[in-house]
Formats: C-alpha cells, sequence, structure tokens
C-alpha cells in the first residue's frame, strides 16, 4: 500500500476539506481526491463522506485512522533510520502555547547539541488536550503545565520548573506592598480557567482580598502588555517571558509562601518512544536550572 494514499486521508480528516489538505500537501483536489479513492479502492471500503462543505470519516475510517497514523510514523522512522545509523526516529511532542516561545527553544537547542539525527513533530495547544491526546497515543508526549486530573496509569508526569505567583505591575510601582495593590490598582485577571488563573484566584480568596477588577483574559503576554500600559496589575505566575525588554514591569512577590505553577512532561512510559520523552525530560531538567520538588504522577 503506498503510504502517500495513507497520508493524504489523514490530511483530509485532520483538515475537514479536501481543499485544505490539499494545500498542506501542495497538491490539487483533484489528486487528493483520486488518492483517496485509490486508498478506499485498495480496502474494499468507504472512508470519507461529505458534511456540507466539509468532509469528515466514515466509520470505517475512524477505525483505521489512529492506525494509519500509527503506520505513517513508522515509515518516517524507517526512513530515518535507513539515512543515518545514529537516527532516533521522530517524537511527536504536544507544547502548551505559552511554552512554545520560552520553555521549548532552549530545550531543543540542548537536545540537538545532544542528538543532532532526533526528528520532532510540534503540536501547539492547550495542556488538558495536550495531556489527552497523550494518552490516547496520539503524541508521544508533551510539555503541559500540571494537570489537575487523573491521567491514566500508562502515562507519566515529571515536573521541570516552577513558577510562583507574583504581582506583576508597572515599572514605577516597584518596591509597593503586593497586597495593597492587589486591593486599591485595578485588576487585571488571568482566565480562572486555565490553571494559573485559578491559583491566583484561590490566593485572592484565601486572603481575602477583594479585587478591583478590569477585565479578564487568557494569555499572560496580553496581560503583561496591558500593565505596561499602567491599566492595573496582575497576580500571574513567574513567567520568563514576561520580563522581555519592551515592557516597563516590576515583579513583586507575594509574602510567604506563594503558589506555584508547575511545567513538565507527560509520556507514555510503556510507549515506543518511552527513551525518546525521558531524554528530552533530562535535557529540560539540565535547561533550567531550578530542580522542582517531586511528586507521585497522577494515576500512578
Amino acid at each position: 500500500m503506498d503510504t502517500r494514499y495513507l497520508q493524504s486521508f489523514v490530511t483530509v480528516v485532520e483538515s475537514g476539506s479536501f481543499a485544505q489538505a490539499a494545500r498542506r500537501l501542495d497538491l490539487t483536489p483533484t489528486a487528493v481526491a483520486a488518492r483517496i479513492k485509490a486508498l478506499e479502492d485498495a480496502l474494499g471500503l468507504s472512508l470519507i463522506k461529505r458534511a456540507g462543505r466539509s468532509v469528515r470519516p466514515t466509520e470505517a475510517g475512524m477505525r483505521i485512522l489512529d492506525r494509519a497514523r500509527a503506520l505513517l510514523r513508522d515509515a518516517r522512522d524507517l526512513a530515518a533510520l535507513a539515512e543515518n545509523d545514529d537516527a532516533m526516529g521522530e517524537l511527536r511532542l504536544g507544547v502548551f502555547v505559552s511554552a512554545m516561545t520560552s520553555v521549548l527553544p532552549p530545550v531543543l537547542r540542548r537536545v540537538y547539541e545532544r542528538h543532532p539525527s532526533l526528528s520532532v513533530f510540534v503540536t501547539p495547544g492547550a495542556s488538558v488536550d495536550l495531556c489527552h491526546r497523550v494518552g490516547a497515543g496520539e503524541l508521544d508526549a508533551a510539555i503541559v503545565v500540571e494537570p489537575q486530573f487523573a491521567i491514566g496509569k500508562t502515562v507519566r508526569w515529571q515536573a521541570v520548573m516552577e513558577e510562583p505567583l507574583v504581582v506583576v505591575a508597572p515599572a514605577g510601582m516597584e518596591g509597593r506592598d503586593p497586597h495593597e495593590l492587589l486591593r486599591t490598582q485595578p485588576f487585571i485577571r488571568y482566565d480562572r480557567s486555565v490553571l494559573g488563573g485559578q491559583l491566583a484566584d484561590r490566593y485572592l480568596r484565601d486572603h481575602r482580598i477583594v479585587p478591583r477588577q478590569r477585565l479578564e483574559m487568557d494569555s499572560l503576554l496580553g496581560v503583561a502588555a496591558l500593565v505596561d500600559q499602567g491599566l492595573g496589575v496582575a497576580l500571574l505566575p513567574d513567567w520568563s517571558s514576561l520580563w522581555s525588554s519592551r515592557y516597563a514591569l516590576t515583579r513583586i512577590p507575594l509574602p510567604g509562601r506563594a503558589p506555584v505553577r508547575r511545567v513538565g512532561l507527560v509520556w507514555q512510559s510503556p510507549g515506543a518512544r518511552a527513551s525518546l520523552a525521558e531524554t528530552l525530560l533530562e535535557d529540560a531538567r539540565t535547561v533550567f536550572s531550578r530542580p522542582p520538588r517531586r511528586r507521585a504522577p497522577h494515576g500512578d
């Protein structure tokens, strides 16, 4: 069976249309449709059905989808091994959005210094979704914020770094009392649907602080940009990208022991690429020198 037909099938399913799949594959929609028809003829099954302007897999298509993805990945690994005796295959890695610019680049730099032949396919997404995709076998591993739910007995979690909550304020407020700022200044809230926002909300309630909320949003850099414009203060994880030179901000630590957002790696411990994931974990821990507190993995 021609793996190009499988690739076209998977791409059509992921894209939801022949036109979008054709753009991704650098083919014409007619050529993509012809490949799907050839695959259907070879299997004796109908794999794709139209739903209005989009397409979706049939029940038979859904049954073979995961296996098709696995076969394509195995084919890529074989090609890499044939080209280079030292090749390690391909690691399908999920990364939560804000880590794409802060965590991933220095970790990959370290990885490629040690393993230049490694191939990595990176998928961005929300931490919760990425954890589920690792559990389903769609991804080998993912860099995520610590899951707050059971992630399955075959999935492991290890922390790489910790980001304590801090008050983020305009630079001119340096040295001010953090609780006083949270009580008196307009407050820009980090979205309570994500862990960092939940930690901040719990901290405010535990300390009986009722902020003067101005707005709420799900973007650390977006919140930082608003604070930079003097629109308020925020209570955020101490994320390294907040302190870039483009923002005139000050970091004000909370008194006592601050809540922390943990960032780490989830991976399939019995998976074929568990050793690659553990290599990534080792390199990430080398890059981030602040050692995290170890916790038992959820679901183990």
